[in-house]
């Protein structure tokens, strides 16, 4: 028996399989996606691998596995691999990494995440013995003390007992030595849910519109067919209700549900909903958890304790079986594709495991990908409808207001007065009050007004942000910091000033403005610690804060029923971005941030300050009409030759030196055109928009044109073309990125 196995490499020279001779102690056990250890090339220490198919007959193999270490990936895992490898341009061993354990990947095996145990105390004889030696032999008050509450606390954490009891270890040692008690050590579960204490909930009867959409998805499921479904439903027309009683329907019939949130600031919320619907049997996965409660939720997962996953994008690695249905909350989100090597979309491998199950794919949002949205209309997905609130609630009314012609009276501020007006009026209600910002920090860029010089990371080619918590300049790329600049450094000016909005700023002109309403802010900076998402949210709408002040972590899926007011204070931040999707983006941010407004029974409202105030983006979402702001945006990207009519594939040539970036990128190039494929439309390198990042110069080739499996092995060729190039240049392929620059 042979074994294809693939190197655990990041070479891509490495990208393939190794055959090996299975020994024949090993021929009964060994199994595909089997991590073992092999003798590679020259050096002497052996070298990690995954298997990734058994075979009879191979004419390479001279070598045998050393060493079978441990059976975690299954036959799906590895075609997953697969797939991924070759739709994302990656190595196989990449991908692999991603389907392990958290803290399996590691090579070292001493750093891997492990079970975390503790010893606890137990009675080491019946009852009615313990009862008699107290009675008869034991003198000292605190060993009497210790029994007698393990009389009523049997099998407690020896930490616990010595903080409740205030007895020693000592004294515990000396009841071990006369065997009245004795130590186990066993399996603590790090649980995420620890700290939470949810109220059970009763299902929902569901609209008319609700119950159309579950009978459509509800009659896949029984027939155990594979669609997928686009659930179109406007912002509070109740979209996690349906998906609960689908996930109720998939539970009755003995199999799991997956659940995949954009933002972790979504997750504690769709948590709740879920532990008081369900109560237990749930799982989560996301980056705010510690390594070891990520292990721990994985190892339930794995061995079935869980029947609802809830997660972000890298949940759809999960190790779940049975499947029943795939849920993608705010399927439009740009978090659900990968930015780091494997550049993967999470609902192309959703709908890959959907297929591969039989079991229905919902992709629910408000403002749908134009994509997704553009496959419906063609028949490659089923669109369903929400068109109405929930709750009967209407729809907010949104107000566009022109910032020039605030210049025009004479009103500098970042708040027009009628937003002031209305925040004014709103803290007399005893209303709640929304502000989004689209940057964080104090201000977006410093300038000289003498001279124009912006100051910029000496790391990176991008304007640094002032911050007033320190008083300092930061980049956000590279996390530079460096002290304000009272002089410009080209021209000696002392005329620095600061322009642009950031939430700091925010922050600080509405404590100005209105010194008796109450703040929280909610950005990258403020959320940096465990649970800090969910702390702000809860204390916003348990404490009745006036005012929330937040960057996109606040726009989708959040419910604060006292929310009345919106304000957004730049709509036109994600129109000068330099990518076709910015239009989009505006819109969606606009109608999503504007859906928090008015959930309940009192009426939202909405004022979006723009300089831009006809722009036909920020025109569709005072309307919310989507249908209206897509066919305008389909004909522009028709006539641009842009996706959903073309694949665009961005390939990044990246170094410290920038004669070899150029001389790569000219290279790389030249070898794309010599593979003649007149379906692709190859564009000269340019570098990037921000040229540089940490000292690394970056470059790029866009291509376009239809990724199907001609188009990748083009850009495979061209690529095994440079493998001889100079290993300080990094290439990487994105295709459909979600970022430009």
């Amino acid at each position: 028996m042979f074994a294809a196995v693939v190197i655990n490499s990041n070479a891509r020279e490495l990208n393939r399989v190794f055959d090996y001779i299975v020994p024949a102690e090993m021929q009964g056990t060994i199994c595909v996606g089997d991590r073992v250890f092999v003798p590679f090339g020259k050096g002497k220490n052996l070298s990690e691998g995954y298997v990734s198919e058994l075979k009879e007959k191979s004419e390479f193999a001279n070598k045998e596995i050393a060493k079978i270490e441990d059976s975690i990936l299954s036959k799906e895992n590895i075609e997953l691999a697969k797939l991924m490898s070759e739709k994302y341009f990656c190595n196989f061993s990449d991908c692999i990494k991603l389907m392990l354990p958290p803290g399996g990947a590691s090579k070292d095996l001493t750093k891997r995440v492990k079970d975390k145990t503790a010893r606890f105390v137990y009675l080491a004889k019946e009852k009615d013995e313990i009862l008699f030696y107290i009675d008869k032999n034991l003198k000292s008050d605190k060993q009497k003390k210790l029994l007698n509450f393990l009389l009523e606390n049997d099998g407690m954490d020896v930490s616990e007992l010595e903080a409740i009891t205030e007895v020693s270890k000592a004294i515990m040692s000396t009841l071990e030595k006369k065997e009245l008690i004795k130590f186990v050590y066993e399996k603590i579960e790090r649980n995420p849910f620890i700290h939470k204490k949810i109220s059970r909930d009763e299902k929902l009867v569901l609209n008319e519109e609700q119950q159309s959409v579950y009978d459509q998805v509800e009659f896949m499921i029984e027939n155990e067919e594979f669609t997928e479904f686009l659930l179109k439903g406007v912002t509070g027309s109740g979209k996690t209700e349906v998906y609960l009683q689908l996930i109720e329907k998939v539970l009755e019939k003995g199999k799991k549900a997956l659940v995949l949130v954009p933002e972790i600031s979504l997750t504690p919320q769709i948590i709740d909903r879920f532990l008081a619907r369900f109560g237990e049997g749930i799982a989560v996965l996301h980056s705010k958890l510690s390594n070891g409660e990520r292990f721990d939720e994985w190892n339930k997962i794995k061995n079935g304790d869980a029947k609802i996953i809830i997660g972000a994008r890298s949940a759809i690695f999960a190790p779940v079986d049975n499947l029943g249905i795939i849920i993608i909350d705010e399927a439009h989100d740009s978090s659900y594709k990968s930015d780091m090597t494997p550049r993967y979309n999470a609902k192309d491998l959703a709908r890959f495991i959907a297929k591969q199950n039989n079991i229905p794919l919902i992709l629910g949002s408000a403002t749908p990908d134009v994509c997704d949205y553009y496959k419906a209309a063609q028949g490659d997905k089923e669109l369903v409808l929400l068109t109405k609130r929930a709750n009967n609630a209407s729809n907010p009314t949104i107000n566009i207001v022109d910032m020039r012609q605030e210049l025009a009276i004479g009103n500098k501020s970042m708040f027009s007065e009628i937003l002031k007006e209305k925040i004014n009026e709103n803290l007399k209600n005893k209303k709640q009050t929304i502000l989004f910002v689209n940057r964080r920090g104090y201000s977006t860029f410093v300038m000289c007004r003498d001279c124009g010089y912006v100051v910029k990371c000496s790391n990176c080619s991008i304007a640094l942000t002032y911050h007033s918590f320190g008083n300092v300049l930061k980049c956000h790329y590279c996390g530079h910091e460096e002290p304000i600049a009272k002089v410009c450094p080209e021209c000696s000016s002392s005329k620095i000033k600061y322009f642009g909005t950031g939430t700091q700023k925010v922050e600080s002109e509405i404590e100005k403005l209105f010194p008796e309403a109450t703040t929280i802010r909610m950005d990258i900076d403020t959320v940096s610690k465990k649970n800090s998402h969910e702390n702000i949210l809860n204390k916003f709408k348990n404490e009745n804060i006036d005012i929330l002040i937040g960057t996109q972590m606040i726009v989708k899926g959040h419910h604060f029923p006292n929310v009345t007011l919106v304000g957004v204070i730049a709509a036109d931040g994600a129109l000068n971005i330099g990518d076709y999707r910015a239009e989009e983006r505006t819109f969606q941010t606009i109608t999503q941030v504007a859906g928090r407004a008015g959930r309940e029974k009192d009426k939202g409202e909405v004022y979006v300050q723009t300089y831009n105030p006809d722009n036909y983006a920020i025109v569709c979402s005072q309307d919310q009409d989507y249908d209206r702001f897509y066919k305008g945006e389909l004909i522009l990207r028709k006539n641009l030759n842009y996706p959903p009519f073309c694949d665009i594939i961005l390939i990044r040539i990246q170094g410290e030196n920038i004669n070899s970036v150029k001389k790569v990128s000219k290279k790389l190039y030249e070898e794309l055109l010599k593979q003649k494929n007149e379906n692709l439309f190859v564009y000269k390198p340019v570098p990037s928009p921000v040229e540089k990042i940490q000292n690394v110069y970056r470059w790029r080739i866009v291509v376009k044109g239809r990724l199907n499996r001609k188009a990748i092995a083009t850009i495979n060729e061209a690529l095994k073309n440079l493998d001889n190039r100079d290993k300080n240049v990094t290439i990487t392929v994105d295709s459909n990125p979600t970022n430009m620059m």
